[in-house]
C-alpha cells in the first residue's frame, strides 16, 4: 500500500464521507462540507500533503512544534487550514488522528458521537517516488519536454522558465507556450487567437482552457501521442505572435 491508497482508506473510514475531485486534487467531504484536501505537488511544491480543516488554534500549535511535517496550505490556510506532509516520517496513528479531529469539527454531532476508535492500518507504507509527485519527471514525458524545448530554442531570444510549477518557454518576457498535466493529461498550451479556437476545438483533442481561454489560448492534449509538424507550426504562431520585432527580424532572416 502507498501513501495515496493509505490516505484514501484513512479519509473514508469515517461515516458517510465521500471522495470528489477538483483542479485534480481529490476532496473529502461529509455531508457536502469538505474536511480534507488530498494535494501532491500544487502548483510544483514537491509536497504529498493533506490539507485539514483543523480545530481552532491547532495550526498554530502544530506548525511551532513541528515544522518539518506541518505548514500552513495555499488559499485554505488563512482560514486555519493545517497542511500535513504524509510522504516524510510522520507516524501514520498522528495523520489519522489529525484527519479525525478535521472530520470531528466538520461532522454533525450524531456522527461524531457514535465514532468508535481510528482506523489501524496495517502492513509497511510505500513512500511516493519522485515521478509519481512531479509526472513531468517521467521518462516519456521528459523526452517530449527535451524535444519541444530544442525546437523552442531555436526561435531567437527564447528563455525556459516555469509557472505554477509548470515548463514554460518565454519569447522575452512573454509567454508563447507551456505545458500542463492535469487529469493524467500532458497538454501543449498556445496562443492561437479566438478564431481559430472555434475551429480546433471540433478535434476532440483540443480544448479551450481555463483562466486564459478568453484570451485566445487553448490546450492540445500530447498525453498519448505527438505530431510534432503541428505541433511545431503551432508553437511558431504562438511565437510570433508575442515577439518583438527584432525577434521576428531574425526568425525571417
Amino acid at each position: 500500500m502507498n501513501v495515496s491508497e493509505a490516505l484514501r482508506k484513512v479519509c473514508l473510514s469515517f461515516p458517510e464521507v465521500e471522495e470528489t475531485e477538483s483542479h485534480s486534487m481529490a476532496n473529502f467531504k461529509i455531508r457536502g462540507k469538505a474536511f480534507a484536501t488530498f494535494a501532491i505537488n500544487h502548483h510544483g511544491d514537491g509536497r504529498v500533503a493533506l490539507w485539514l480543516d483543523a480545530p481552532t488554534g491547532s495550526q498554530a500549535h502544530h506548525i511551532e512544534m513541528d515544522s518539518e511535517h506541518y505548514f500552513k496550505p495555499q488559499y485554505v490556510g488563512p482560514k486555519g487550514w493545517l497542511g500535513v506532509e504524509l510522504n516524510k516520517k510522520l507516524s501514520w496513528e498522528s495523520i489519522v488522528q489529525r484527519v479525525r479531529e478535521a472530520y470531528e469539527k466538520v461532522a454533525p454531532d450524531e456522527l461524531v458521537k457514535d465514532l468508535g476508535p481510528n482506523i489501524k492500518l496495517k502492513g509497511s507504507i510505500k513512500k511516493l517516488k519522485p515521478a509519481e509527485i512531479n509526472p513531468f519527471l517521467q521518462p516519456k514525458i521528459q523526452n517530449f519536454i527535451n524535444t519541444l524545448d530544442e525546437y523552442c530554442q531555436s526561435l531567437p531570444e527564447t528563455k525556459t522558465a516555469k509557472g505554477f510549477g509548470n515548463p514554460q518557454w518565454k519569447a522575452g518576457k512573454k509567454t508563447y507556450v507551456c505545458l500542463h498535466r492535469y487529469d493524467k493529461k500532458l497538454c501543449l498550451q498556445v496562443w492561437v487567437g479566438l478564431d481559430q479556437q472555434s475551429f480546433l476545438i471540433a478535434d476532440k483533442r483540443f480544448k479551450i482552457p481555463p483562466y486564459v481561454g478568453h484570451n485566445g489560448w487553448i490546450d492540445l492534449d500530447v498525453e498519448s501521442s505527438a505530431n510534432w509538424k503541428e505541433i511545431r507550426s503551432l508553437v511558431e504562431q504562438s511565437y510570433r505572435h508575442f515577439a518583438l520585432k527584432r525577434m521576428l527580424k531574425q526568425l525571417d532572416g
